[in-house]
């Protein structure tokens, strides 16, 4: 910003600052996002901060660096360790968002009364005594963590200086209020100063930080997008039912983004779920319903074993559309489209609807066989065969292709109670595999089997 001025216009959006309203942002292209700010009197942060000689910055060769990956530190939480990558490591900066009430809080108390160390637990939306009652309530270990109730970030920031805490945990970067920004909290400045100083507190003292976020109703973290990019990890909580809860990572500097940690809300907390196989399977005695398959989905170092539900109705303008939020909609087109071309089943005058039980997001290629026969089911109104997986990539000839850990998503099947399965014929793996199946080709030939029982 210029010197000189008291008040500033601001972008909501993306921070941008002009010295006069105007009705788009020439940076961002939004509309009437410009608000009236005053601006600090104290100077700008590069006033303030101690100014570095160019004696003291000083670059590091490259083969001289210490390559030595960090010494990884349990959380006390097994699923969360399996997010982060194994552990915690020095220095990182952790971004966590979800809806409200979704286990946020609950989570972040859980990991900070349990952290070796000296903790430090920052609230801006709750009283000391609320996180008291909670960590009460969850019946957590209490002399390692201290609580600190305050939204300004420069006091928040000289606790840390004086205190040194082991860990922090910000419940949330919201509710952060520095003088530099403006006037209101939750704007894309308070938020990217206060997300680039914690961040660089973490790097420089190299303590872990824990940063809650709110989230928009599109389900992504609110606020300038620079606030992830400054971050080593942004996870994401969701729920698929009422006690049931999903963690997985977006973004990770430390480790995969592929794994998913799943909890049990209960009232002494979020419960790790160890062996979620068959978690999100319904068990019927009289096998499932036209239009529903089983899938042996691969999720990050663990299989996961879900109901694919299709449902197929006349398209009521005679063109049919794909309804689907927890498959890529592209991707049931794609599979609709190779079984009207290769199979002979008519799709493109139906409204197809596509649900996975349990809420899961399923990205797996190798769900793609039990997809284009659950939509099959549907449109044939005949149900598959009962304890039964189907397992594959399909190709857009019509093939039905290998797909990684084939051996060892039937074996899982087989043990939660599914010998029967369908799979690719062509395989790396060796040996013969478990159960009773039929190896397929074509997606033809996959289709006929189930429309001959």
């Amino acid at each position: 910003m210029a010197k000189g001025r008291s008040t500033a216009f601001v972008c909501d959006s993306c921070g941008h600052d002009e010295t006069k309203w105007l009705g788009r942002c020439p940076s961002c292209g939004e509309w009437n996002t410009f608000k009236e700010v005053r601006l600090s009197t104290g100077g700008s942060a590069s006033k303030r901060s101690s100014v570095r000689t160019s004696a003291a910055v000083s670059p590091s060769r490259l083969s001289e660096i210490d390559s030595t990956p960090p010494e990884r530190h349990p959380t006390g939480i097994d699923e969360l360790d399996r997010v982060l990558g194994g552990g915690l490591s020095p220095g990182t900066a952790v971004l966590l968002g979800g809806e409200p009430g979704i286990g946020k809080s609950t989570l972040m108390l859980q990991v900070a009364a349990t952290l070796p160390g000296q903790g430090l637990y920052v609230s801006g939306e709750e009283s000391p005594g609320q996180v008291k009652n909670r960590a009460d309530r969850l019946k957590l270990p209490q002399n390692s963590l201290d609580v600190l109730c305050e939204t300004d970030l420069e006091a928040l920031l000289a606790v840390l200086e004086n205190h040194e805490p082991d860990y922090v945990v910000v419940d949330s970067i919201q509710t952060l209020f520095s003088d530099e920004a403006g006037s209101i909290p939750g704007t894309p400045n308070q938020l990217k100063i206060a997300g680039h100083r914690l961040t660089t507190w973490a790097k420089r003292s190299g303590k872990p930080v824990f940063l809650i976020a709110h989230v928009t109703k599109e389900g992504t973290i609110a606020g300038p997008k620079v606030i992830e990019h400054l971050v080593d990890t942004v996870l994401y909580f969701d729920h698929s039912s009422d006690d049931l809860r999903i963690l997985r990572a977006s973004k990770n500097r430390m480790g995969s983004v592929d794994e998913v940690g799943l909890f049990h809300m209960s009232k002494e907390g979020l419960l790790p779920i160890a062996d979620p196989a068959g978690l999100f399977l319904e068990h019927r005695k009289d096998g499932p319903p036209a239009g529903s398959a089983i899938a042996a989905v691969y999720e990050g170092s663990r299989i996961l074993l879900v109901e694919i539900q299709a449902l197929t109705v006349p398209a009521k303008g005679g063109m049919g559309r794909v309804y689907s939020d927890r498959i890529d909609n592209g991707r049931v087109s794609r599979v609709a489209a190779v079984l009207e071309r290769h199979a002979g089943l008519r799709l493109s005058d139906q409204d197809i609807y596509v649900n996975v039980a349990g809420g899961l997001r399923i990205s797996d290629t190798g769900a793609e066989l039990a997809l284009a026969l659950a939509l099959f089911s549907a449109r044939a109104e005949k149900a598959l065969p009962a304890f039964m997986i189907a397992i594959g990539e399909i190709t857009l000839a019509g093939e039905v292709r290998s797909v990684p850990h084939l051996r060892r998503r039937i074996k899982t099947a087989s043990d939660t109670g599914l010998p029967n399965w369908i799979a690719p014929a062509a395989s790396d793996e060796s040996g013969s595999l478990p159960g009773k199946g039929q190896a397929v080709r074509r997606l033809k030939e996959a289709v006929a089997l189930v429309a001959s029982n």
